[in-house]
């Protein structure tokens, strides 16, 4: 039975993963700032034996190394990670304070590496382990407005193919996944924020996605479960676009 750790794990796409992975007959180590909403999520779902939630602010690390061990010591091993969490302040250079920068760098980039940095070891250890990071179209140079998470997202990008690179010889494998605009609760409600209804923002993107919607919580779903199976065993270094045929 596989373990999957994921970074986030309580929202959006990240949520989906979670259950589809329970589906599979996986263990799930997940994490959020409530853990009220972590103990609803296993309540709700049943699923006690194959789930783990440690509470978890990603502007802080000093809880990070305890997520790691934590999973450890419920489910031994972890066979992939999957690098979901991350946010996306509304911000150009011009506008962006140092309070921001820091957060969008401490949430999207820090937080990771270091978790990595004991994933890592237990990965080595077991010679075998996938990681997983959720990119975005914003990796290249970004919208105006979208800088600092434009940084943090083509920096993620030289982290997996660093560990595709130095760490395949441990057989351990990682990949890009890019992930394109998605009604997640968080865009719902940063657009809701803006005055944009839901419907509003369905149309406004499938104006703009080649495809001619935007995505929905499920669409990466399947490439992930690839990702985290052993059909990918040999699948390392990659970058995956979901994307509808959107570029930035």
């Amino acid at each position: 039975m596989k373990t999957v750790l994921i970074l986030g794990g309580t929202t959006g796409v990240g949520k989906e993963i979670l259950k589809s992975c329970l589906d599979k007959g996986y263990n799930v180590a997940f994490c959020g700032r409530k853990a009220a909403v972590g103990n609803e999520i296993i309540r709700s779902l049943k699923a006690d034996d194959q789930l783990y939630f440690h509470e978890l602010d990603l502007n802080s690390i000093e809880e990070i190394e305890n997520f790691y061990l934590g999973t450890i010591k419920r489910f031994s091993k972890i066979d992939a990670l999957i690098i979901y969490a991350g946010i996306t302040p509304v911000a150009s250079i011009l506008d962006t304070d140092e309070a921001t920068y820091d957060s969008v760098f401490n949430v999207n980039l820090k937080a990771p590496f270091f978790l990595l940095k004991h994933v890592l070891k237990s990965m080595i250890n077991q010679k075998s382990g996938s990681v997983i990071f959720f990119g975005s179209a914003h990796m290249d140079y970004g919208e105006f407005d979208r800088a600092s998470y434009a940084l943090t997202k083509n920096a993620l990008y030289t982290l997996s193919n660093h560990i595709a690179h130095h760490y395949a010889k441990h057989g351990i494998r990682s990949n890009y996944l890019v992930m394109g605009w998605t009604n997640t609760e968080g865009e719902i409600e940063l657009r809701t924020k803006e005055g944009m209804s839901e419907t509003e923002l369905k149309s406004k993107a499938s104006s703009i996605i080649p495809m001619g919607r935007m995505l929905n919580c499920f669409d990466p779903i399947p490439a992930v479960l690839y990702f985290i199976s052993d059909q990918s065993a040999m699948t390392t270094g990659s970058l995956l676009r979901i994307t509808g045929g959107e570029y930035i």
